[in-house]
């Protein structure tokens, strides 16, 4: 696992513009690298749990190399501004929360002011215990008898003796 991290113009590319949930997740992901002493992985060596669906995400899944894919970018729908990192290697994890609540009129002030402000202004970091979420597994895929696409087979269900994917199960 060795890369130098991202810069933020790299994440503002990969994400199409610059505001400030993009630079909150530039600033946890970035002090998350530097605190589990990680580079970005090739593999599952690194996970992150993220809490919201915010484009504090993106930048997570650019500087951290987790991704969905992979299995090591989780998602809990819990709308915060926390997130999770875990590194494999060395068992250790950290808990980054948000403190940051900027006032500035504008997107751009505000964007500019989360990535100069000092860290401690911007980002709670709680080293924590316990296991990474388990590694990624990979299902066999099975076809629905009603529309005939692939479906992972533990999502598959069975109806009225077939075996149909989630939409086709609840009528979609």
């Amino acid at each position: 696992m060795a890369r130098a991290i991202a810069s933020f113009e790299e994440v503002v590319t990969f994400h199409g513009h610059a505001c400030p949930g993009l630079a909150l997740g530039y600033r946890a992901a970035a002090a998350a690298m530097r605190e589990l002493k990680a580079g970005r992985p090739e593999d599952e060596q690194l996970v992150a749990v993220v809490e919201n669906d915010s484009c504090a995400a993106d930048a997570i899944q650019y500087v951290t190399g987790c991704t969905f894919g992979k299995g090591n970018l989780v998602f809990r729908d819990y709308g915060k501004h926390v997130y999770t990192f875990f590194n494999r290697e060395s068992a250790r994890a950290v808990r980054i929360s948000i403190r940051y609540q900027g006032d500035e009129p504008d997107r751009e002030a505000r964007t500019r002011k989360i990535l100069e402000a000092a860290e401690d202004q911007v980002l709670t970091i709680q080293p924590i215990g316990g296991p990474a979420p388990e590694p990624a597994r990979i299902f066999r895929s099975v076809r629905c008898a009603r529309c005939g696409e692939m479906v992972m087979e533990t999502r598959a269900r069975l109806r009225e003796g077939e075996i149909v994917c989630i939409p086709c199960a609840e009528g979609g």
